[in-house]
């Protein structure tokens, strides 16, 4: 079976097309800016503009046509309305020229099924992005989220850091190179609530002390990061040791940080439990991953019609019920 998988909840717009057990394209564009965030509506111009072209170089990777997908995945949520619509109604104008299944995924749920091509089987998964950072487990039919932020997610904390220090969007790389040359701790909040995690003290702080003018970036930010990443394995050990599982994952935009992955790496060793992280473009939001995902759905037994596919702002990740594990 090929699927093909249109991603474009936030800043990047991907096609991905998919097998069963091979990634046949995947590829995508970011919107990025020097100043401010990412704005709905430049987003969704972004998305709009560069389908076609992005359709064309996906299925040219691929080596297929239109006609030898046999089913249409794309993002139904969470994220950002417009940019939402945008993927959405492509997905359904594909569908209906094509007379193809349609099947809309949620976003967050994507990231951890794309480890299932690799052996992953029942992972505990840390999902760390701009906009979502929640700890994931399938429990009971559906993804538990067992743990999340309470007000911002990761990578818009270290993005937002990063353009007060002026130095651009998107900031990951970029704090995390600084961190690299950090030579001293200095303390900021630790914020772990039950569960869940708070980063706007973090920030907050670390914006206060770099105005003071009386701390070296590279310490901040180094702080910055293991102050925050500490929160994020803490919590994740915790739902390990709630659910029992043995394996962990790490899916998202921020796990591309390095510093990241070791922390998550010793605590899974100290446990003796399996650790994985996909290669960057598919822990990155992708549309491969949801082809995948809808791949994975649709062999399963999910149906959607076209009134189904209605674009969901805010997916929670537990409702959807998983029937196709």
């Amino acid at each position: 079976m090929i699927v093909l998988g249109i991603e474009g909840t936030a800043h990047t717009l991907g096609i991905g097309i998919v097998t069963e057990k091979k990634v046949l394209a995947n590829v995508f564009d970011t919107l990025t800016t020097e100043k401010g965030g990412i704005h709905p509506k430049k987003a969704a111009e972004h998305h709009a503009r560069l389908l076609k072209p992005l359709l064309q170089k996906a299925l040219q990777t691929a080596g297929i046509t239109m006609e030898d997908a046999n089913v249409i995945a794309f993002s139904q949520g969470p994220g950002l309305g417009p940019a939402l619509r945008v993927v959405a109604t492509a997905a359904r104008a594909l569908a209906i020229k094509y007379e193809k299944p349609i099947i809309g995924v949620n976003h967050c749920i994507a990231h951890v099924e794309i480890t299932k091509m690799f052996g992953v089987r029942d992972p505990v998964g840390l999902y760390v992005s701009g906009g979502n950072t929640q700890v994931l487990a399938l429990e009971g039919g559906r993804y538990r989220v067992f743990g999340e932020t309470l007000d911002i997610g990761i990578g818009n904390a270290i993005d937002t850091f990063a353009r007060e220090l002026g130095i651009g969007f998107p900031g990951g790389p970029k704090i995390e190179k600084l961190a690299l040359r950090g030579e001293r701790y200095i303390e900021l909040p630790y914020a772990v609530k039950g569960m869940d995690l708070s980063f706007s003290g973090i920030l907050t702080e670390a914006v206060r002390k770099y105005r003071t003018g009386k701390y070296r970036v590279e310490d901040l930010a180094y702080s910055f990061q293991e102050t925050a990443f500490s929160a994020l394995v803490e919590v994740t050990e915790r739902a390990i040791a709630h659910t029992g599982k043995d394996e962990v994952v790490l899916v998202g935009g921020v796990a591309a940080n390095n510093r990241l992955r070791e922390m998550l790496k010793a605590m899974t060793e100290d446990r003796s439990i399996d650790f994985f992280v996909p290669p960057y473009d598919l822990c990155r939001d992708n549309g491969a991953m949801i082809a995948y995902t809808g791949l994975r759905m649709y062999l399963g037994g999910v149906r959607f019609s076209l009134g189904d596919t209605v674009v969901k702002q805010k997916f929670r990740t537990d409702e959807v019920e998983v029937i196709w594990n």
